[in-house]
């Protein structure tokens, strides 16, 4: 497994105000809930991806 890749992240208080707070109510770090809502976020997408590669396949919400 490769090493993860530090990062710089300038962030707006407010919004790193909200993920502390989520990071707690779930246990985690803030850089664990970072992480894990980008990992959401782009599974998300793939998802997505593979159903409008389909045919007919169309995202409707």
């Amino acid at each position: 497994m490769e090493p993860r890749k530090p990062f710089l992240l300038r962030i707006d208080p407010d919004l790193w105000r909200d993920l502390e707070a989520w990071a707690q109510d779930e246990l985690r770090s803030v850089n664990g809930q970072i992480e894990y809502l980008l990992k959401q976020a782009v599974l998300k997408r793939k998802q997505g991806r593979r159903v409008e590669s389909q045919p007919g396949g169309s995202e409707e919400g």
